[in-house]
């Protein structure tokens, strides 16, 4: 009876009625647009930049990561080529011997970061096969190198030159040798993309001296909600445990996070703002209509309707009203954001700066929207309780309400 009463209500003034649900699906339909665009880009930011370089997770020496030397390496043994046997969320292990070196070819030299590879395991995580742009991908057995693009350009080198390369290898050897180059790639992070020099893994740790040794070991994990307890699982199977680290992604790339957790604040000021625009568009219908309807609240009050009962009535229709624009605001979202999901916005589209910020990151083509239910069902949420809030304001007024009164002003 309340119920049908209070939807009755709401439709005695159409007219404002109307401009209250058109706020609230307008809001509501931009909120979600909103949250779900950010979270799909830095969802696709992420993960391009995992899976360009990083992994998920990392293991290391214990120490490693704050001194990146040769000789904090390790050995490669049974236990880690093991670990995705043992620990089924770890679908790969990625063995990898990096170490900085000089490298020249003529008169030109520039600083590298040599990168000893298995070609094949690497290739299931950074997909580097599909990078090459001129010549040809690695083979485990080959000894030549794969160059980056950008100190290709650098050097002027092309394919079947010969890149000379001089480090230290493994306490203190030397390490020097000249190596044909096989192929060029074009690498995702710019930076790297300067530098880097891929080497078959049994080569680099020849040429390091540092034979069975690695300096990394990737993981590929599938999911990176999975992180953690993928970590957890490699911890229970190493050992002794102490004499590594095991890095998740957060802690390899925190500039990542802190750009993350810097524009979602930026995002939760704006959605406060649109909130905030909800609130007074609800508030003014409340205000309105508990004006409005004075004489109507001393009438029905000094019939004998009870204040709870009355209150009930006005709290239904508010809410009504509310949820009647959410729902419009989320059926109008979810085609257009399930749009962008399957037919991303190309990074070019967003304009020349925001294409170079996302390369940074490794991003070079779409960023799909986040397709979530979660992300309309908040917005929901908000809207219930905003309007149950603001509902006290007719409370405070029918209980201090003076039937009297009211039916004279």
């Amino acid at each position: 009876m309340l119920l049908q009463l209070a939807f009755r209500n709401i439709w005695r003034n159409k007219r404002r009625t109307l401009i209250t649900i058109g706020a609230v699906c307008f809001a509501v339909f931009l909120a979600s647009f909103m949250k779900s665009f950010q979270k799909g880009a830095w969802d696709s930011i992420i993960d391009g930049s995992v899976n360009q370089y990083f992994g998920y997770a990392q293991i290391h020496k214990n120490g490693y990561w704050d001194d990146q030397s040769i000789d904090n390496s390790v050995l490669f043994d049974e236990q880690l080529k093991n670990l995705p046997k043992k620990a089924n969320l770890v679908q790969a292990v990625i063995p990898r011997l990096e170490s900085f070196a000089l490298a020249s070819e003529g008169e030109l030299t520039a600083g590298v970061l040599v990168l000893g590879i298995h070609p094949e395991l690497e290739n299931t995580m950074t997909g580097m096969a599909d990078k090459i742009i001129a010549g040809s991908f690695l083979a485990s057995t080959d000894d030549a190198v794969i160059v980056a693009s950008g100190l290709a350009k650098k050097l002027g080198l092309t394919l079947n030159d010969t890149l000379v390369i001089i480090s230290q290898g493994y306490h203190g050897a030397n390490a020097a040798g000249k190596f044909p180059i096989k192929g060029i790639f074009e690498f995702g992070l710019p930076d790297l993309n300067k530098r880097l020099v891929g080497l078959p893994l049994l080569k680099a740790q020849a040429f390091y001296n540092a034979p069975g040794r690695v300096t990394s070991i990737a993981l590929k994990i599938a999911d990176k909600k999975e992180v953690a307890p993928a970590i957890a699982q490699v911890k229970k199977h190493l050992t002794p445990l102490a004499k590594y680290e095991i890095m998740p992604w957060q802690e390899l790339i925190p500039e990542l996070v802190e750009a993350r957790q810097l524009d979602t604040a930026g995002g939760a000021i704006i959605l406060g703002i649109l909130y905030l625009l909800i609130t007074f568009a609800i508030f003014g219908t409340i205000l309105m209509m508990t004006k409005e309807r004075s004489y109507e609240f001393g009438v029905l009050t000094a019939i004998g309707m009870g204040r709870w009962k009355l209150f009930g009535v006005i709290w239904l229709e508010t809410i009504i009203v509310a949820l009647i624009g959410a729902i419009v605001g989320i059926l109008l979202s979810i085609p257009i954001i399930y749009y962008l999901n399957i037919n991303p916005i190309h990074v070019s589209m967003l304009g020349e700066e925001a294409a170079v910020v996302y390369e940074k990151y490794g991003i070079q083509g779409t960023l799909p929207t986040a397709f979530e239910v979660g992300i309309f069902f908040q917005q929901a949420l908000i809207i219930f309780v905003v309007t149950c809030l603001l509902a006290i304001y007719p409370l405070v007024k029918i209980m201090g309400l003076q039937p009297v009164a009211a039916m004279r002003a």
